[in-house]
């Protein structure tokens, strides 16, 4: 049995939390090496010594961020498909869940995008195990709809991916207007799946 959570916890929970979501917001915005621990600290209002206390450097705190929406993946991912009703219920929920995930996590897109290539070794290897989970669970997704090789559908699956995460590098305002822009993301990214070749 677990302890309960104390006031000091949750405040370093939250904290912890905070740090991530201004990380991402400045490594988005000035890319991973324009970006120091001072920078981030100062965003939530404590030292740049001061975030030590929750992630053990810059590449650390960089590792959290990318293993978190990788984690985040997978796990919204799963709770979808594994509530849909019928194949193209699953297939359908997972692309919105997807897009509503692009349009709402714009920030940590541009970042996995662009700063991937600055994680370590272990969190970089866990991220792409992730990747290749969520990846999966799509494939088995698309299978029953689209008669095709596994490797058809893998491609079929990242160039959906692809399109729908371009969005938040192509214009802001897409994350503001964000039920017209779902709406049609959806549609796109579903022909893209089930296109004839």
């Amino acid at each position: 049995m677990t302890s309960p959570l104390t006031a000091r916890d949750r405040a370093k929970a939250e904290r912890s939390d905070a740090i991530l979501r201004e990380a991402a917001r400045l490594f988005s915005a000035r890319g991973y090496n324009g970006v120091s621990l001072e920078d981030i600290g100062a965003s939530v209002g404590v030292s740049g010594p001061a975030v030590y206390r929750h992630f053990a450097g810059k590449q650390a705190l960089l590792g959290a961020v990318l293993v978190k929406v990788s984690e985040d993946l997978v796990s919204g991912g799963s709770r979808v498909a594994d509530a849909a009703g019928s194949d193209a219920d699953r297939m359908r929920s997972l692309v919105r869940f997807h897009v509503d995930f692009a349009l709402g996590n714009a920030d940590v897109i541009r970042v996995q995008d662009r700063d991937v290539a600055h994680l370590a070794e272990r969190d970089r290897a866990e991220v792409r195990r992730l990747q290749r989970t969520y990846i999966d669970l799509w494939i088995a997704a698309l299978a029953p709809l689209v008669p095709a090789q596994t490797d058809e559908l893998r491609l079929r699956v990242q160039a959906c991916f692809g399109l729908i995460n371009s969005t938040p590098h192509s214009t802001r305002a897409a994350a503001r207007r964000h039920s017209a822009t779902a709406t049609v993301l959806v549609a796109m990214a579903e022909a893209a799946l089930r296109a004839t070749t």
